[in-house]
């Protein structure tokens, strides 16, 4: 029997005690404001064209990318955090370009949603549904007092109830401006005349527009007032149906749901030149269509989806009988509907072979989209639609940094960029559902481990 001499006591304590901190730092965020962190042999998706760079040393110091190169040529301090990430893949951080950050009073809601975006590498969040404490909310993450993505918020909604008449519409719109909003929400019931005070304020003052487009102003006359982006793609079908004038909302139905079988589809070339030449951005959100709308999943199976427990039972009950009350309406032909799934995607495809700007955004939380989870499953919808991966995750990334002019430190990995990172045990090029193998995130100088995003999603737990 071999004769193994017992280790000394005080060896048995350093062994423990360097378990401990290891543990306690796998499950606490790191600063790189404070510590390096560098990626140790990873290979880097910097998105600047479809390429991998192999083998790579990505060193991060104060939420900038301060160094990268062939592992082993790259020089870091001595104390620095070294993540092992060889045969991991390393992308830009994602954005959720329509967001709902809880409209109320408490911010604890707000930090729920904000961690778990962050924890699905969610970098940046553009919050359409506004409220007075996102300002404050904004601050407070700029200053990291909350920890959360980079946020941009719109003030509360104008729509039919919100703004009754054309000089109503004016004040909101420098109201809005004045207390510092990013950008004004647009929603459904605005007439033409209430349409036109705010487009012509919005631009007086210089704050952008986005979001739906209402049946009284139609998608004709939003592409030539200069959304910044249209999102759902609302409007696009309505304005491709003949006589839609004469139908009632009801008979047209959800984003143009019923309509769509009278579409004429040779407007759509005329569409994408309106949409391109104006430089209006397109949101989608595909998920509203493939998980709310279409019928091949059932209200049961989509509610018992492994995310859905990070929801409560009221909201949960809340979208299953939404899903059914759609699938339960009089108008509603599943052979129908299903080819309005696929007319969407067609525009969907539409939009990047021509030259319309792409942002990704799957309105959560909306009905089966749980905050974070969703955006992989929009980026399913876009390959479906015929993107590629590569062009899918562009819509994320690239093209965000492009919407908000900073292509200059943003939606790419190159040393000065803002530290936006994550990383992948798969290569998400190949298969776009390696953006849900997530091995950690990091946001502007803050490191998530693995461990750490797990013990932060135990916390949010509803069911």
């Amino acid at each position: 029997m071999p004769n193994f001499k017992r280790p000394p006591m005080r060896y048995v304590c350093y062994v423990i005690l360097l378990a401990c901190f290891t543990t306690a730092k796998a499950q606490s965020l790191v600063d790189s404001q404070k510590q390096e962190v560098v990626f140790n042999g990873v290979n880097v998706i910097p998105m600047d064209s479809e390429r991998v760079l192999e083998n790579q040393d990505v060193v991060v110091s104060d939420g900038k990318i301060t160094a990268m190169g062939a592992t082993s040529k790259v020089k870091f301090s001595k104390g620095a955090l070294i993540v092992n990430a060889k045969g991991k893949y390393l992308i830009p951080g994602l954005a959720e370009m329509h967001a709902h950050v809880p409209p109320v009073d408490d911010l604890q809601p707000m930090k729920e949603v904000l961690i778990l975006f962050a924890a699905n590498g969610v970098t940046t969040i553009r919050g359409m549904l506004g409220h007075p404490r996102h300002i404050e909310l904004r601050t407070k993450i700029q200053s990291g007092e909350i920890f959360g993505p980079h946020f941009y918020t719109s003030g509360p909604s104008f729509n039919g109830i919100s703004v009754k008449t054309p000089e109503g519409g004016e004040k909101m719109v420098r109201d809005q401006k004045g207390l510092g909003y990013d950008f004004l929400k647009l929603h459904p019931g605005l007439t033409r005349d209430n349409f036109n005070a705010i487009v012509k304020t919005a631009k007086e003052v210089g704050i952008p527009f986005a979001g739906h487009v209402s049946s009284g102003v139609g998608v004709w006359r939003a592409i030539d007032a200069g959304y910044a982006s249209i999102d759902h793609m609302d409007g696009f079908i309505e304005g491709m149906v003949p006589g839609i004038e004469a139908m009632t909302d009801q008979e047209i139905g959800f984003f143009g749901m019923f309509a769509a079988k009278k579409m004429d589809e040779t407007q759509i070339p005329k569409l994408m030149m309106g949409l391109r030449d104006h430089h209006i951005w397109v949101v989608p959100t595909q998920c509203l269509a493939e998980r709310w709308i279409a019928s091949d999943k059932t209200a049961e199976q989509l509610r018992s989806a492994p995310e859905m427990i990070y929801m409560d039972t009221k909201t949960l009950d809340s979208w299953t009988e939404n899903k059914k009350r759609q699938m339960s309406n009089p108008l509603y032909n599943e052979a129908e509907v299903n080819k309005y799934v696929k007319l969407r995607r067609k525009l969907i495809y539409e939009c990047n072979k021509n030259g319309v700007g792409l942002l990704l955004g799957s309105d959560a939380p909306q009905v089966f989209n749980v905050p974070g989870f969703s955006i992989h499953h929009e980026l399913q919808y876009l390959v479906d639609a015929g993107l590629t991966p590569y062009e899918a995750l562009r819509t994320g990334t690239v093209n965000v940094a492009t919407f908000y002019n900073r292509s200059n430190d943003s939606g790419t990995i190159r040393i000065g960029n803002v530290s936006d990172l994550v990383l992948l045990s798969g290569n998400p090029l190949k298969d776009i559902t390696q953006t849900t193998k997530i091995e950690g995130v990091m946001l502007g100088s803050k490191w998530m481990t693995k461990d750490y995003i797990a013990s932060e999603l135990k916390k949010l737990v509803k069911q």
